[in-house]
């Protein structure tokens, strides 16, 4: 079994950095999952531009809701990553199973979420510096959780 970890999408809203989320996930073997709905539509040509040939539907598991996304992973260990947190993504010890939660680039995920998650983790920046790109975000986190399980 090819255990790797699954990078998660909350209600993603800008098409590009789904694409580049997805071309990121198709080159390095890993399933990404996405709690609808999405700011755009999958036949945007902003988002058509960047995924180019990599799209595999097949590969993608999307959830109605955050509802049904929390009721399927009920057994399973979800990293939210967030810019609240306290904890680095580099401190944390990554598992072969994890599912890693992204939120919304305009909003993160809401307060009720945040609850829900045990581990929540932070990429860290320069002060007053707001966030990463979504996208650079999951390149990272999922590096250093290959790095760690030694999986590249």
């Amino acid at each position: 079994m090819n255990l790797r970890p699954i990078i998660a999408l909350y209600e993603p809203d800008i098409p590009q950095n789904t694409a580049a989320i997805i071309r990121t996930c198709a080159c390095l073997g890993t399933k990404l999952e996405i709690i609808e709905p999405c700011g755009f539509f999958l036949n945007d040509k902003r988002f058509k531009r960047v995924v180019m040939d990599y799209m595999d539907l097949n590969k993608i598991k999307f959830y109605q809701s955050a509802d049904q996304f929390f009721e399927r992973k009920k057994k399973q260990r979800i990293i939210l990553m967030t810019t609240k947190a306290s904890i680095s993504y580099t401190k944390f010890k990554f598992k072969l199973n994890d599912t890693i939660l992204f939120g919304r680039e305009s909003a993160g995920v809401p307060e009720n979420i945040h609850q829900l998650i045990k581990n929540r983790l932070k990429i860290p920046m320069e002060n007053n510096m707001r966030s990463l790109n979504v996208a650079s975000s999951v390149a990272i986190v999922l590096a250093e959780s290959f790095r760690q399980n030694s999986i590249i």
